[in-house]
C-alpha cells in the first residue's frame, strides 16, 4: 500500500476526512460527486428532506445498480468490486461520523 493522503470530502453538506493512496483519491472524489448527485436529485424529485433517508435511498440505488452489473458478466466483476469497495468505505465514514454525532448529544 501507498503513502496515506489526508483528504476530506464533503457528503449531504458534511465534511469527512479520509486518509486514502494516491491511486484512491479520483475514485473516492468521484465517489462522493455521484452521492451528491444523486442526493440532489431525489431532493428535486421527491418531497424527502431528511439527509439520512436520502442516503439510505441513493445506497440503495447504487447497491442495485451494482448487483445489475455484475449479472452481465465477468467483465464487470471488477468494476463492481471497485463500486462495491467505495461504498463500504463510504458507508463506513458515515457510520464512524453518525456514532461520534450520537455519543456527543
Amino acid at each position: 500500500m501507498g503513502e496515506l493522503l489526508s483528504v476530506k470530502v464533503s457528503i449531504a453538506n458534511r465534511t469527512y476526512p479520509l486518509r486514502i493512496t494516491k491511486d484512491e483519491e479520483e475514485k473516492v472524489v468521484h465517489a462522493a460527486q455521484s452521492v451528491n448527485k444523486c442526493i440532489k436529485e431525489f431532493e428535486d424529485n421527491y418531497a424527502v428532506k431528511d439527509k439520512q433517508d436520502l442516503l439510505a435511498m441513493c445506497s440503495l440505488q447504487f447497491a442495485s445498480e451494482s448487483m445489475g452489473q455484475h449479472k452481465k458478466g465477468s467483465k464487470q466483476e471488477d468494476h463492481t468490486q471497485q463500486i462495491i469497495t467505495q461504498l463500504d468505505k463510504l458507508g463506513s465514514v458515515i457510520d464512524d461520523y453518525l456514532a461520534g454525532e450520537q455519543h456527543s448529544s
